[in-house]
């Protein structure tokens, strides 16, 4: 029988590398980040309702979605946030749903959501997978690669569940504190266990 997995973590925490890892070793796995992108492209289908919520300046004359700007109101303000999430989040569903059902027939499925945990997604996995690292790694990693500083990358970490928190309702853990070696080889012991239960 094969199961459905929730892999999350925290921004910046190496859930990409995960994910990655687990596409080459030949397992499915579906992004909401990737999802959400397909519903905020140009002429997505949240962005009406985006538009409606937070203005017509909030896209760009090419129709694009100004992403750093939306970010830097909703990773502020909790209820701008929520607003979003509640345009994005059915529209995501929607369309990891209708993928999972197709994969799920042929293996284990593994669904990358950022915020599994806080959107209730976790009662419909098998399994939780969660990758972290410490906080002080989180904002090193986040400056550097979003080129934000260290008080825009605090806001967005503290804009999600506690890393700690993950960790501990989670059934498996995969820490990132070290080198992608040792990351591989905890996810190479996680799919062998997997393979086996």
């Amino acid at each position: 029988m094969y199961k459905i997995i929730g892999l999350t973590g925290g921004i910046a925490s190496g859930k990409t590398t995960v994910s990655d890892y687990l596409k080459k070793r030949g397992y499915v796995v579906l992004d909401a980040d990737a999802y959400s992108k397909k519903t905020t492209a140009k002429n997505g289908p949240a962005i009406p309702a985006i538009i409606e919520a937070f203005g017509a300046d909030i896209v760009d004359e090419a129709g694009e979605l100004d992403r750093k700007k939306l970010g830097s109101i909703i990773f502020n303000d909790a209820d701008k946030r929520r607003e979003l999430n509640e345009i994005v989040h059915p529209l995501i569903r929607e369309m990891m749903n209708a993928d999972e059902e197709k994969y799920i027939q042929k293996g284990h499925v593994f669904l990358d959501i950022p915020l599994l945990f806080e959107n209730g997604l976790n009662e419909r996995c098998d399994y939780v997978v969660t990758v972290f690292v410490d906080r002080d790694t989180q904002i090193k990693r986040l400056t550097a690669r979003n080129d934000l500083t260290v008080e825009e990358a605090e806001a967005r970490i503290n804009s999600q569940m506690p890393l700690t928190e993950k960790v501990q309702k989670s059934d498996f853990r995969l820490d990132n504190n070290g080198t992608v070696e040792m990351l591989y080889e905890q996810i190479d012991r996680f799919t062998e266990d997997l393979e086996s239960m």
